[in-house]
């Protein structure tokens, strides 16, 4: 037998899904993101990179040139970021680059580094399997120790985040963004 009340219920709610999937619903309307003057904040703060970070709005209008000077003193903050990008070791040109001895100890082999050149890339233009991740100093996968000396005095850190002072001292560095300022010895694959 038929339950009359089953097959009511079951008509009732199969109509009532419908008319709710088939409803318009609320007309919601985004509000803006994020306005203008706070991306040019953030553009002042941030320091100057080479490329375009995915989903960093703030990054990009400093890579792009697209920083909006809110008033005089952002132009000094402009102007600061800009002087301390030009020591950066990578801005110098190879022909006045020094040369270093830098010995990779588990590869047995003693590479000529210029000053402009980390020492990740120095290894992976030898074919080298050189373990990284991010090649921005924002993790431990490519760490190295230095083991005749301090990295804080043998090596220039460019912006990295991941090693504290006292790591730093024991020898420990950022192979991605290291570059030589000392003739020295690192072991690849050493982490804190």
């Amino acid at each position: 037998m038929v339950d009359l009340m089953g097959i009511t219920i079951g008509v009732f709610l199969t109509v009532a899904f419908v008319g709710i999937h088939l409803s318009r619903g609320q007309h919601w309307q985004p509000t803006e993101d994020i306005t203008q003057s706070i991306l040019a904040q953030r553009s002042i703060t941030l320091s100057d990179t080479s490329f375009p970070e995915p989903m960093s709005r703030a990054a990009g209008a400093v890579v792009m040139g697209a920083s909006v000077s809110l008033d005089s003193s952002t132009e000094a903050v402009d102007s600061t970021l800009e002087e301390s990008s030009k020591h950066r070791p990578q801005d110098i040109p190879d022909t006045d680059a020094r040369v270093f001895k830098i010995e990779y100890v588990k590869e047995g082999v003693t590479l000529e580094v210029k000053e402009n050149q980390t020492l990740l890339e120095a290894g992976e233009e030898q074919g080298w399997d050189m373990p990284y991740a991010c090649k921005e100093g924002s993790c431990l996968s490519c760490a190295g120790k230095i083991t005749n000396g301090s990295a804080a005095e043998l090596v220039f850190h460019d912006d990295q985040e991941m090693i504290s002072s006292d790591e730093l001292n024991s020898g420990y560095c950022l192979t991605c963004v290291a570059y030589p300022v000392s003739d020295l010895r690192l072991e690849t694959g050493e982490s804190p």
